[in-house]
């Protein structure tokens, strides 16, 4: 709005094909300060493969210690960092020959940590794995999706997959293109417009109907 150019801070993490790639996309900006004030002056991967590993692990107990200083952000930060240590071998050879199997792969790390980054405590996470694992005390006849989904929830959670994608990117794109050309260009920006309005009209009245829900950060 003023001019001003900032670094992009998510780059569609939830299309990476492994934990390393989730984290070259995924909140860049805190990634890009604990590579350049931690990772590299604890040595890198200058000074051995076993010190660079050793660094990797410091690097994400440490990342979770930001969040907080909770066990659950520890484990959150130590399990990010064990599976970078795993790609760093040969895993890593193994996810590149097989594209699909490694975003499947990188989902199910990716999901599996955020459990550790939301439950308040160890037990509280232990409790939520074992309900995934559908060992959980409530009705085996009632379907899981019963238990939770609403329209609201299951609106919510199409929009986020498809725009967790680059589509939008790929729209954007378009409409400013579609914009240079004079024939297109009342159309694009009404488009773009009234899209922008309906989000906004969607999202004022969803904050408006519900309880309240402090920022995830007021946490940290």
């Amino acid at each position: 709005m003023f001019g001003f150019r900032i670094l992009e801070n998510f780059d569609y993490p939830y299309v990476a094909s492994s934990v390393r790639e989730f984290w070259r996309r995924w909140h860049i900006s805190l990634s890009n300060w604990f590579r350049d004030y931690l990772y590299v002056p604890l040595g890198g991967n200058r000074l051995g493969t076993t010190r660079s590993y050793a660094n990797l692990v410091i690097v994400f107990v440490l990342c979770g210690l930001w969040h907080g200083a909770s066990w659950t952000f520890v484990l959150w930060g130590t399990w990010h960092g064990l599976f970078l240590v795993v790609e760093r071998g040969a895993f890593a050879r193994v996810l590149e020959r097989r594209r699909l199997v490694a975003h499947v792969y990188t989902l199910a790390v990716v999901a599996g940590a955020w459990v550790l980054f939301r439950c308040d405590t160890v037990t509280h996470a232990i409790d939520y794995y074992a309900a995934l694992a559908g060992l959980s005390d409530a009705d085996p006849m009632l379907h899981p999706l019963a238990r939770y989904a609403d329209g609201l929830l299951m609106t919510t959670l199409l929009v986020a997959v498809v725009f967790a994608m680059p589509i939008g990117r790929r729209v954007s794109y378009w409409l400013d293109d579609a914009m240079e050309r004079s024939r297109k260009a009342i159309v694009a920006m009404t488009a773009e417009g009234a899209w922008l309005v309906l989000v906004f009209v969607a999202s004022a009245a969803t904050l408006a109907a519900g309880t309240y829900n402090p920022f995830i950060y007021f946490r940290f």
